[in-house]
């Protein structure tokens, strides 16, 4: 692993260690406090024996260190170059900006190391501007609990103004584009942040309404699963921030009920298509509706192109 806190927490408690006997002897338990703090429960007994019977001569009996230096911990070489490929995707930019200390660095791949399908090809603009302003206000919005007054498009395209307490931001892969959930607003409380073309802190007085997220109407949906060439990986993989269960029918077959914000429905139907004549929707009937109605739209989009 490149980065690992479980096998990192050893080398950080005994860095904390060392720092206190440089500055001076280690009292009575606080060796044991350090180690609570900055390593695992159990750790205590396996750092605190290595010290005493002096496997680790990095702590005389004392309490006192032979080292001289606090220790330091620098990046790897293969660590710089994972940190730099990651610094390239587009969407870094919306958190804070370039890493200027890697600039001399190799990356370890780039994005065209890979190829990503099964996408929609028209995600969010995160190299525009306004868009990373735009998110990095909201980011700090959620973190610091203020309303934003925002001026967006509507979804007839018209510019619209609203006053909304950002929540939490979300992340669809299928779409490739963030979505702000809000609360105190009237009406819905989605907005996709493409959507928006500015906003900005509102301080005027802010009465927060009742509608929010968490008490809107959740639905689901239930498939029967052929695991076939490893449709059921798949399946679980594609669906893995969704509430949902797996039943095992029998041998290769599973039945998997996924729970799902109303608003998500229509990227609902589009996944579990995309799994072709692996899945077989069996419930409720008005989501079978809805996978019929899309595969006659599909079927007739085919036949007027040939």
């Amino acid at each position: 692993m490149i980065f690992s806190e479980l096998y990192g927490a050893y080398y950080n408690a005994m860095a904390k260690i060392i720092d206190k006997a440089i500055a001076h002897p280690l009292e009575k338990g606080e060796l044991s406090q350090i180690v609570s703090e900055y390593a695992f429960g159990e750790s205590v007994m396996n750092i605190e024996a290595a010290i005493k019977e002096e496997r680790w001569q990095l702590i005389k009996k004392g309490g006192t260190t032979p080292l001289v230096n606090s220790p330091t911990m620098p990046l790897t070489t293969l660590q710089k170059r994972w940190l730099k490929a990651i610094s390239l995707d587009p969407r870094m930019r919306l958190f804070g900006d370039e890493l200027q200390e890697l600039d001399d660095v190799e990356p370890l791949f780039t994005q065209d190391d890979y190829c990503i399908f099964d996408r929609y090809a028209d995600g969010d603009p995160y190299e525009d501007e306004e868009y990373i302003s735009n998110f990095r206000l909201i980011l700090d919005a959620i973190k610091n609990r203020y309303p934003l007054k925002v001026k967006m498009y509507s979804r007839t395209g018209r510019e619209v103004y609203i006053k909304v307490i950002p929540e939490k931001l979300e992340y669809s892969e299928k779409d490739d584009k963030f979505r702000m959930i809000g609360t105190g607003r009237r009406y819905k409380d989605t907005i996709n942040l493409a959507r928006i073309i500015s906003c900005k802190k509102y301080e005027g007085e802010y009465e927060e309404r009742t509608v929010t997220r968490s008490n809107r109407r959740e639905k689901e949906v239930i498939f029967e699963l052929y695991d076939e060439r490893k449709a059921l990986d798949r399946v679980l993989l594609h669906f893995a921030h969704f509430k949902k269960q797996v039943e095992k029918i029998d041998e290769k077959a599973y039945r998997v009920a996924v729970a799902y914000d109303e608003d998500d429905e229509k990227e609902i139907v589009i996944r579990i298509l995309s799994f072709g004549p692996m899945v077989k929707v069996t419930a409720p009937e008005e989501f079978v509706e809805l996978v019929k109605i899309k595969l006659m739209g599909q079927m007739k989009q085919r036949s007027c192109g040939h």
